[in-house]
């Protein structure tokens, strides 16, 4: 019975569920970060590639 009480009072679980949870949306929104800044590079680079084809005779 005792060992049900002490159980039933730890909280290690609830935190390493709680921090695998925060940690699930921080690495989301850095994927989803890199995502969209990815795609931004490379816009910049065709861009610049048409430039430079553009100034090639």
């Amino acid at each position: 019975m005792k060992l049900l009480k002490n159980f039933m009072r730890d909280e290690s679980g609830a935190s390493a569920a709680e921090y695998a949870l925060i940690l699930a949306v921080v690495g989301a929104g850095i994927a989803g970060a890199a995502l969209l800044l990815g795609q931004a590079i490379d816009a910049e680079i065709d861009q610049a590639t048409g430039l430079v084809q553009g100034a090639i005779p």
